[in-house]
């Protein structure tokens, strides 16, 4: 986010752009695969060096970083996570909340593709908190606040992680092309002594059902590596580790 801000106040050519496509040292560039497949459905023409751009950031989240986007790259985490600490200080873990299921992102996912091919538009991208926020950080932000404040909303009186857990469709993408990816968390359960730390902080709790089960890795696509669960373990039950491509014992 820094090189985005500093390539506009600053002129700097390192990061040039916004997270839809970035330019790199003025070389060459960077693309998000989702935004260039829903464009793609438009039918419009897309150009050979973003085609590039969206394939090399493609095979990097397939391979190895998987939904780390998630964690490390998505501006809205900012939203969502002061959402998340705010919701836990005014709110009871017996407070009701309504229930959605996880695969409903999958569902707009599809939909997305669906509605670029129909209006020829670029769906998600139109509406895209994601996008709004990180251009508003960078230009300003405008009445794209109104958007950003949404999900603040939905994540804050409706449902814990309702944006990042159950409706981003972003996400379902980097959990479908990164189930394979080559890092993952790892358990072992002789470690474990149960105090449930991991699933208070992880955004995706219904990745941890190995926990207190036996040892094993996370092998699910929508788990974000983002390692909150290593960092409250203080049994050194969970860490990081390089995917064995093989199923858990």
């Amino acid at each position: 986010m820094f090189l985005f801000i500093s390539a506009n106040i600053f002129g700097w050519k390192i990061l040039t752009g916004n997270l839809s496509t970035a330019k790199v040292f003025d070389l060459f560039y960077l693309s998000d695969p989702y935004a260039v497949i829903q464009i793609f459905a438009t039918g419009s023409i897309i150009g050979v060096d973003v085609l590039v751009g969206a394939l090399t950031i493609l095979l990097f989240y397939s391979i190895i970083g998987g939904r780390a986007f998630c964690s490390y790259v998505c501006p809205l985490n900012i939203v969502t996570d002061l959402a998340f600490f705010v919701r836990k200080l005014v709110m009871k873990r017996s407070d009701k909340q309504i229930s959605l299921n996880k695969k409903t992102r999958y569902y707009i996912l599809a939909l997305s593709l669906l509605v670029s091919i129909i209006s020829g538009v670029a769906a998600f991208e139109f509406i895209s908190p994601i996008s709004i926020l990180h251009r508003g950080l960078i230009f300003g932000i405008g009445t794209g606040w109104l958007v950003v404040f949404f999900v603040f909303l939905i994540d804050l009186l409706i449902l814990e992680r309702a944006w990042c857990g159950y409706l981003c469709p972003l996400g379902a993408f980097y959990s479908l092309i990164g189930r394979y990816n080559l890092i993952k968390i790892k358990h072992k359960v002789e470690n474990c002594t149960n105090c449930m730390k991991c699933f208070d902080y992880c955004p995706e709790k219904q990745v941890l059902k190995i926990v207190t089960k036996k040892s094993g890795q996370i092998k699910s696509g929508a788990c974000t590596t983002c390692g909150r669960c290593v960092d409250v373990c203080d049994d050194n039950a969970l860490k990081y580790s390089i995917n064995n491509y093989k199923k858990n014992k």
